[in-house]
């Protein structure tokens, strides 16, 4: 039978690597913040990828977001650790890759899981909660999606635009 110094002992080594184990896990996941492209949301996230991938829009949306004759400014404030922003900002990249229209540019901001820590990153934009995207149409910001489509993202972005052009 075990001393009781020997079973401290162990339950103490037990813990220790438990703690390391779960570091290692969480030190893994990355969490990308500031200005990004696409393709470094999908290197370090391929799982992305596979959503975007079984994502189906609505065609006569992607239609209408084809025959945009404007530019529109899209800002895309994500978090690379939020289900929300998995789901809807790959649809996103799907319906982009669909729409194919260069006078829709978007750009995609990363932001951290602590709330505290995202200022720098939203300064002057009022972003609660996320994904959000934003709408900029002639420099005035015409809508946004918030967290979750009312419809989907491809419908709302296009009645957002709809309204403004």
């Amino acid at each position: 039978m075990p001393s009781l110094t020997q079973t401290m002992t162990k339950n103490i080594f037990l813990s220790a690597l438990a703690i390391i184990l779960l570091a290692a896990v969480l030190s893994s996941q990355v969490e990308l913040q500031g200005q990004l492209t696409r393709d470094e949301i999908l290197r370090n996230f391929p799982d992305w990828k596979t959503v975007a991938e079984s994502y189906s829009p609505d065609l006569e949306f992607i239609s209408g977001l084809q025959a945009v004759s404007e530019e529109i400014q899209i800002e895309v404030f994500l978090g690379t650790w939020c289900p929300d922003s998995k789901q809807h900002v790959s649809a996103y990249f799907k319906i982009m890759d669909m729409v194919q229209n260069p006078l829709i540019r978007t750009t995609y901001i990363g932001l951290p899981q602590i709330k505290e820590d995202r200022a720098k990153y939203i300064q002057g934009k009022d972003i609660q909660r996320i994904p959000t995207f934003v709408v900029t149409i002639r420099g005035q910001e015409a809508g946004r999606i918030i967290e979750t489509p009312r419809t989907s993202v491809e419908e709302d972005l296009w009645r957002i635009i709809q309204e403004k052009i």
